[in-house]
């Protein structure tokens, strides 16, 4: 399948699983994950109309980012660890795995140097997986009142992974877990502004996530390909 026919594919599916669940297109973002495919791919999709490009690392980030700065939005979607802010916050739009309090205070402390405020995203292990990064549902509460006290940081959704499944259907609970709790945090009066936003779903299950009120779904392999090997640990 060549890009353009993966590009249409995914496009047809999104609309599909928005006509089942009752809600438009436009209300959901594609994320356009091009850690693995290079810099000529990753700009020809932003040439067809997808211009939000997810990248877990810097290192790798770097040539798209310089190549596509202007033309893209840029969201950094993988753990962050501190000493690693100072390469994210001015160039990336968005962060995706804000899951600490030592996370936030290094984001506020570069975003004030360079006078801006830094949209993220709030990282639950909803699934509870030791593998997977996170906070644990019970934490956000708390976490969340934390975060008041950094004006730097604008917390506008939650983001989770659910395991892979070969049935995705099976995925549905974690989805459905995340929505119900960004819905009660709004209720509960915590916030200075509601969150909208839902970052779920990925390659193997973006239409369950989308079902259950996904606003950005994080899409590699099933929209763009994967034309370079990942590293072996």
């Amino acid at each position: 399948m060549t890009l353009q026919d993966r590009l249409r594919d995914v496009k047809d599916r999104l609309q599909e699983a928005c006509r089942r669940s009752g809600r438009q297109c436009k209300d959901v973002q594609v994320i356009a994950v091009t850690k693995y495919v290079s810099v000529d791919t990753a700009r020809t999709v932003v040439e067809a109309g997808n211009i939000h490009i997810g990248e877990n690392r810097w290192p790798d980030a770097r040539d798209k980012w310089e190549a596509l700065k202007g033309q893209a939005v840029f969201h950094y979607i993988g753990s962050l660890q501190t000493n690693k802010v100072k390469d994210i916050v001015g160039r990336f739009d968005f962060i995706h795995s804000l899951d600490r309090l030592s996370l936030a205070e290094a984001i506020q402390k570069h975003a004030q140097t360079l006078g801006i405020t830094v949209p993220c995203f709030l990282q639950v292990n909803v699934s509870g997986e030791q593998s997977k990064h996170g906070l644990d549902p019970e934490q956000l509460g708390p976490f969340v009142r934390g975060l008041q006290a950094f004006d730097r940081i604008a917390p506008i959704g939650l983001m989770t992974m659910a395991p892979y499944e070969s049935e995705p259907e099976d995925t549905r609970p974690i989805f459905r877990s995340l929505r119900k709790l960004r819905d009660e945090l709004n209720q509960s009066g915590t916030l200075k502004k509601p969150m909208l936003e839902l970052s779920m779903g990925m390659s193997n299950d973006f239409e369950i996530a989308v079902e259950e009120g996904a606003t950005r779904v994080r899409l590699g392999t099933v929209l763009v390909g994967n034309e370079i090997e990942e590293e072996k640990p």
